[in-house]
């Protein structure tokens, strides 16, 4: 089995650059009712995953100088990101990809140079293994 099985390609993923605004990223993730987003780079390098939160820990954490009403005025290279979300390769065996998505909802992948490429969905890859299983879960049953 191959990662680019799962792939949803960059095109079909909704991300984020670091010169997007907290309210651009706040009404990006609410439109698609996303609790995280990959962030991307100019140069198209995946940089890290924005979580809601990131955004509201900064936006506590600024005295009072980041509200909803404020948001359009501070950018997305200024939130520190808690959590590491870790890419792996196009050429990743499952195993990496896995271990990953047992901690991540979804993996970035990317080329050999850090291009962002896609994500891996954590359900997709439940998805794959509950059709895998469920035949032979019901062969059991009609047995017993």
């Amino acid at each position: 089995m191959n990662i680019a099985f799962f792939l949803l390609p960059k095109n079909d993923v909704v991300a984020v650059t670091m010169d997007y605004t907290l309210r651009q990223t706040l009404e990006r993730m609410e439109y698609h009712r996303y609790t995280a987003v990959p962030i991307i780079g100019k140069d198209g390098v995946y940089v890290g995953t924005v979580t809601e939160g990131d955004l509201l820990w900064y936006m506590k954490n600024s005295g009072g100088k980041v509200t909803f009403e404020t948001a359009s005025k501070f950018l997305l290279k200024d939130v520190p990101l808690k959590m590491d979300i870790k890419p792996v390769l196009i050429d990743e065996n499952m195993e990496g990809l896995i271990s990953l998505a047992k901690v991540q909802n979804f993996v970035p992948v990317v080329d050999d140079i850090g291009r962002f490429i896609g994500i891996v969905r954590r359900s997709q890859i439940i998805e794959y293994c509950e059709k895998l299983v469920t035949p032979e879960l019901q062969a059991n049953n009609e047995n017993r």
